[in-house]
């Protein structure tokens, strides 16, 4: 049997009663926030007299940033910013969720913030109405870091019959699946759809279109339901890019992206334009698609398991095994969008996005690496390897925007 946390066995129907009390008018307001890892959630709640309409109605808050990785306790005090409310689907309306940005003391945001600079990116290309939808993959374990549901002492049959496989003996941990679904879609997260993926127990939900720095709002709050959905069945959901060695699936967050133009008659041609530039800057896009300076996508870019290598960049129609596949359904209708596979499950989608639209949007010259370390990144595929991280800078551009066009971005 799966190890479960004892917290999970623990008598619902008794806190049911407690959910279930009137709350007298007040509304109760959980703060979401990514920690100093920059790939955990926080939250903490807090009581306000009445529901509110928007984050203008939710007041700044604060915590102690020496208790998640991201301040000294000798001045440990961090703001919390609402930017973005939803729903709370765990104690239900009029409760709330808020996404928040991460202030430090001197209310200049704090290293693991990297919305800031994705907001300020997304006004700067806002004129192409760029469009991003990303599949977020990711694999169950049991609190004893086995994969739920894997036989104690060996393994599953092979890969091939889990991919969108039903049945008890396909499919590992549907519940949670479908709870998460039901949650986000409660909450008001643009999620797409979902599916089980090739490795047993791993499964992906896919978030978008979104428009801009709401992709990266919507996925870090999915990203905070699957946790809570997961605390709640005893399980563990891992985001990370290789999670059992051998001949098995990582996981990824393969990124669709679409500007306008590329949605338009003939928009193929602004795709492969983006392609281009994205392969002169396939390196840095590498430094910056997980959140340890490419180490994580060593583990998994190795050109098995549907993944390019990471050594070399590749774009190709309907190619799994490409670092950018243009969908069949786009090559033959001459327009649409393209998939990025590169990016690692647990990677930042505030920072995904920006470096796409600075790459492909951005005039090169206004696009410069900043390097924070002077160790190189070696392309071995191992655990030993160094890396250093980059990010991009990216000067205003005053542009003038375009209405929307119809959705195309489509999540595969």
């Amino acid at each position: 049997m799966a190890s479960v946390s004892l917290s999970s066995r623990l008598d619902k129907s008794v806190r049911q009663h407690y959910l279930s009390l009137p709350q007298g008018g007040k509304c109760q307001v959980t703060y979401v926030w990514i920690d100093g890892t920059g790939e955990e959630v926080r939250g903490k709640t807090r009581t306000l007299d009445s529901e509110p309409k928007s984050t203008k109605d939710i007041p700044e808050w604060n915590f102690d940033g020496s208790s998640t990785f991201q301040s000294e306790g000798s001045n440990s005090d961090m703001y919390l910013i609402p930017v973005c409310m939803f729903r709370d689907p765990f104690t239900l309306d009029p409760n709330k969720l808020v996404l928040c940005e991460v202030l430090k003391y001197n209310r200049i945001p704090a290293e693991s913030n990297h919305r800031a600079g994705c907001s300020k990116v997304m006004q700067e290309v806002k004129e192409h109405c760029i469009w991003f939808g990303m599949e977020q993959e990711y694999t169950l374990f049991g609190t004893d870091g086995h994969p739920f549901s894997w036989p104690a002492q060996g393994y599953p049959l092979p890969q091939g019959p889990y991919y969108c496989g039903v049945g008890a003996n396909n499919a590992y941990g549907r519940d949670i699946m479908e709870c998460h679904y039901k949650a986000c879609l409660y909450a008001g997260v643009n999620i797409y759809g979902t599916n089980a993926e090739v490795m047993p127990s791993q499964w992906e939900f896919q978030v978008g279109p979104c428009e801009g720095v709401d992709m990266g709002d919507h996925l870090w709050v999915a990203r905070y339901l699957l946790q809570r959905v997961c605390e709640d069945f005893g399980v563990i959901a891992s985001l990370d890019p290789k999670p059992m060695k051998g001949n098995w699936n990582g996981a990824g967050c393969h990124t669709n992206v679409s500007t306008k133009q590329m949605r338009e008659k003939d928009g193929l041609e602004h795709i492969e334009q983006a392609i281009a530039k994205l392969e002169k800057r396939h390196k840095e896009h590498i430094r910056v698609y997980d959140p340890h300076g490419g180490r994580d996508n060593m583990r998994r870019l190795t050109g098995h398991h549907e993944t390019s290598s990471i050594d070399h960049f590749s774009a190709g129609v309907a190619n799994r095994g490409a670092s950018i596949r243009i969908p069949r359904q786009v090559g033959q209708e001459k327009r649409g969008y393209f998939e990025d596979r590169r990016p690692a499950s647990n990677c930042d989608p505030y920072v995904v996005t920006k470096t796409i639209a600075c790459t492909c949007l951005l005039d090169p010259e206004q696009v410069e690496p900043l390097v924070h370390s002077p160790v190189s990144l070696s392309y071995h595929h191992d655990d030993t390897a160094q890396s250093k991280n980059v990010h991009f800078t990216c000067q205003n551009h005053t542009k003038k925007g375009h209405n929307r066009s119809e959705p195309s971005v489509q999540s595969e």
